[in-house]
């Protein structure tokens, strides 16, 4: 997606002031809203690549800054403070009028899960959904993650260390699917010594989740 077609507005939330960058489909059925985790922005490698790929599918893509990191600050808040931002940011992603997919990377992925149900979400993408806090699985988050109550789809790094594909619980029937990208942290990069390029990493997200919101109708 080239950089002229994008948009970018400003959304006063309680917590602040979002920002909202617009990656238009020419005929959009669905809207997929993004946000970034605790620690980046929305120039994730992931977070561009769907972007790039997913308005030629029929999805408008918002990648979502949210109050915190718009405003300069370095560290996320709370969980209940950053559900509040997205909350705000919500009628944003609404207002084209289409149902909308509620999604983030890392920390992001876990407030659409909370919020998923209460705002009417049509499905929840979980980019690197951090099970557990690295080397403490017995912290589990689980929870979030099974209490959606929308069809959800994680995409999952090989090697991530919050939470490995094979460490995910087993899913009641339509609960969430998982994508493994093989060889993936936390942020999907890939070693150079993998028998996978990053290139081919990014197209696993891609096209999974192309295919995913295919299956939304």
């Amino acid at each position: 997606m080239s950089s002229e077609n994008t948009q970018t507005e400003t959304v006063e939330t309680d917590t602040g002031p979002a920002r909202v960058t617009w990656h238009p489909a020419k005929r959009p059925r669905l809207v997929l809203g993004l946000s970034h985790g605790a620690g980046g922005g929305i120039e994730a490698r992931d977070l561009r690549a769907l972007a790039a790929v997913l308005p030629a599918h029929g999805v408008t893509v918002a990648l979502v800054e949210q109050p915190w990191r718009v405003a300069g600050r370095k560290l996320a808040p709370a969980p209940k403070t950053l559900d509040a931002g997205w909350r705000g940011i919500w009628p944003a992603l609404a207002a084209p009028g289409l149902p909308v997919i509620s999604g983030g990377r890392s920390a992001g992925a876990r407030v659409a899960c909370r919020t998923a149900a209460e705002l009417g979400a049509r499905a929840v993408l979980a980019l690197s959904f951090p099970l557990h806090p690295p080397g403490k699985p017995e912290k589990s988050r689980a929870e979030e993650l099974l209490g959606a109550g929308v069809p959800t789809l994680v995409v999952q790094g090989g090697n991530d260390p919050f939470g490995r594909p094979e460490e995910f619980p087993g899913a009641p029937e339509g609960t969430y699917d998982l994508i493994e990208v093989a060889h993936g942290d936390h942020g999907f990069a890939v070693p150079k010594r993998a028998e996978t390029t990053q290139e081919r990493a990014l197209e696993v997200i891609t096209d999974g989740v192309v295919e995913w919101v295919g299956s939304l109708g």
